[in-house]
């Protein structure tokens, strides 16, 4: 029993620290609030939980054997490991390909956007058009105004996009960003109190309110906007008079 125990918790340590690894890159290249919420990864991260960091460790604890041939036993240990690994590639892929890229505020909200969302004919697009604002691989999250394009035909097109089978929305097509501080004035006039969103039941506001006092922010001035994402979405606190972002605040 103890040669099995001491497979086990080598095991359960190798895996926690790839794990570990893998998931800390992650979330502070691309992930740091609010973005791991906004994507709704968790479940992603604990189904790799449950593979690498439990479910591998247990089938070593079942088959390690001392009087099991030592050529027998790294056999089954490299299995165990090989399935391990798949699952941390797939888990780690799917991570990589739903980080979030940009924040953009278009119209009444701001909107996470995650590379997954990005068609490639767009970002290719942007980067022969708007070069500053294509993402790249090493791009982290950026908090971008997406405008309507002024000519009427590109409005067509998009709306067009909107409705088709791919979907799709000037948030989506980065070669219309702009900077965040140029889309402040139009950002101004969309700021509300809290009471005036639809989207929040009255006991999400109830929380959001409470939480806004305990910051010392006005909860009956027009000073808030909603970040959506793939969840509930987060409230956004502004100083009405610099612009400036106070508070991310959940209700949940």
């Amino acid at each position: 029993m103890k040669f099995r125990l001491k497979a086990f918790g080598f095991h359960v340590l190798a895996s926690v620290c790839v794990l570990g690894l893998l998931l800390t890159i992650l979330y502070f290249g691309w992930y740091q609030w609010p973005g791991w919420y906004l994507t709704g990864m968790w479940h992603i991260t604990a189904i790799l939980g449950g593979v690498d960091v439990t479910l591998g460790p247990l089938i070593t604890l079942l088959i390690a054997n001392p009087k099991k041939p030592s050529r027998e036993l790294a056999r089954d240990i490299g299995m165990i490991a090989t399935v391990q690994l798949v699952a941390l590639a797939y888990g780690a892929f799917t991570l990589w390909h739903g980080r979030p890229l940009y924040y953009a505020y278009s119209g009444d909200r701001v909107e996470t956007i995650q590379a997954s969302q990005l068609l490639p004919q767009e970002v290719e697009l942007a980067r022969q058009q708007n070069a500053q604002f294509a993402p790249h691989w090493y791009s982290r999250p950026r908090w971008v105004w997406a405008p309507m394009p002024k000519a009427p035909a590109l409005q067509q097109q998009i709306i067009a996009a909107r409705h088709s089978e791919r979907g799709g929305d000037v948030t989506q097509m980065p070669r219309f960003y702009n900077s965040w501080q140029v889309g402040l004035p139009a950002l101004r006039k969309q700021l509300k109190q809290i009471d005036q969103f639809y989207i929040f039941s009255r006991i999400d506001k109830d929380v959001l309110k409470q939480r806004m006092r305990a910051q010392g922010l006005p909860v009956d001035r027009p000073n808030t906007l909603f970040l959506s994402g793939s969840g509930k979405p987060l409230l956004l606190v502004f100083d009405e008079r610099t612009l400036r972002l106070e508070a991310i605040l959940r209700c949940n």
